[in-house]
């Protein structure tokens, strides 16, 4: 047996044994239609064959047309698949909660700063201090690049917040499970993608009860990539040539760390989607003030 092989015989045990635990009406998938999402959830029909638990897709308006499609499509062979949209117009919660910059961390760090209006707020962040694998002293104060120093003065007033993805897909989703009474969220989330997922577990607890279920933070990118190929499982074609996405998400996100080569891409193959005025592209800000 191979190590991916390996690899694949745990996943699929601790997700039998997680389910058989919990229930599996419990159970749904957050399902974005990206790579993360359809591993996570061929991985659960490998382990689980049969099973009923629902994918929620949180349709905001703003993922890729072709990811959007893809969803949809899938949607009209496989009755787990469920649509919903976001609870809050977007234009609007952007301005009302921030607009998203550079990365989450920073972006939290910054709207941390603006609520309380001295540096000094950052300091309460304290889960995110910690000394990094090379022995460096990592804090939200010194952690932000010289160049983006400017964002923590008076003088900044585009207002900024992590909050995007929170407001448009986790709280829809939330909400899906509220009203139909399914408590645990199985999320696709790799540790090895860096940012906030480095400390991700794969059982996630809020107040002592289960949150989420993460099956995937153990396994690789190369892992996941062996997993696609060698059971033929069906992506978005952004995935694939000529197109060769990372990730996918919504158009212009500034999280995105292949941002521009993304835009490229789509400016070449897709030039009507590339267009902001087509779309009507809600993060597209003015940093003027």
């Amino acid at each position: 047996m191979t190590e991916n092989e390996f690899l694949l015989e745990d996943r699929i045990a601790k997700i039998k044994a997680t389910v058989e635990k919990y229930g599996e009406d419990n159970f749904c998938i957050s399902f974005s239609g990206g790579k993360d999402s359809c591993v996570l959830s061929a991985l659960v029909d490998l382990a689980l064959p049969g099973n009923k638990i629902p994918r929620v897709y949180a349709n905001t308006g703003i993922d890729w047309n072709v990811v959007r499609d893809f969803v949809l499509d899938l949607q009209k062979r496989d009755d787990r698949v469920q649509v919903i949209k976001p609870t809050v117009p977007i234009k609007k919660m952007l301005e009302s909660e921030g607009y998203p910059f550079k990365s989450k961390k920073h972006s939290e760090f910054v709207g941390t700063y603006q609520r309380n209006g001295t540096m000094e707020g950052l300091i309460g962040l304290q889960h995110y201090t910690h000394t990094s694998t090379d022995g460096k002293s990592w804090s939200p104060i010194n952690s932000c690049p010289k160049a983006l120093l400017y964002q923590f003065t008076p003088d900044f007033k585009l207002k900024v917040s992590d909050k995007c993805c929170k407001r448009l897909k986790e709280d829809p989703i939330n909400n899906w499970q509220k009203e139909h009474n399914i408590p645990y969220t199985m999320i696709g989330l790799i540790r090895e993608e860096g940012g906030r997922r480095t400390s991700a577990n794969c059982l996630a607890f809020k107040g002592g009860k289960l949150k989420a279920f993460q099956p995937l933070v153990a396994v690789s990118k190369a892992w996941e990539d062996w997993f696609i190929y060698e059971y033929n499982i069906r992506l978005p074609e952004l995935y694939h040539e000529p197109y060769n996405f990372n990730r996918t998400g919504c158009k212009g996100c500034p999280f995105n760390p292949d941002l521009q080569t993304d835009l490229d891409t789509i400016a070449k193959f897709f030039p009507r989607e590339s267009s902001v005025k087509s779309y009507g592209n809600p993060f597209t800000m003015n940093t003027d003030g």
